[in-house]
């Protein structure tokens, strides 16, 4: 198992809206939830991303995600694929 880390900028709103208004800007939508912790709305670096996605274990990894300076150790849960440009258009992630 590998350790990835991303780091990501916060959002604001959740909702469809918001999520095509951060994919318009070039970044991927992300959430991390769990740890009975209020759900962090993210949004990712499509190029990291993709390199990441192509390892191996990524689904098995330990994601190191960095948030405004604070740290989150998390795994990937789902990936969502564009069907027909196969990139990612919104990936959940849950705490360890």
């Amino acid at each position: 198992m590998s350790e990835i880390k991303f780091k990501a900028l916060k959002r604001e709103k959740a909702g469809k809206g918001a999520a095509r208004a951060c994919r318009r800007e070039g970044r991927v939508p992300a959430v991390i939830y769990g740890g009975k912790k209020d759900p962090v709305l993210v949004s990712l670096d499509p190029i990291e991303l993709s390199k990441a996605l192509d390892l191996a274990d990524f689904y098995k990894s330990e994601i190191i995600i960095e948030v405004e300076g604070k740290e989150h150790k998390v795994v990937c849960q789902d990936v969502q694929f564009h069907p027909v440009t196969d990139m990612p258009i919104h990936v959940d992630f849950m705490r360890q």
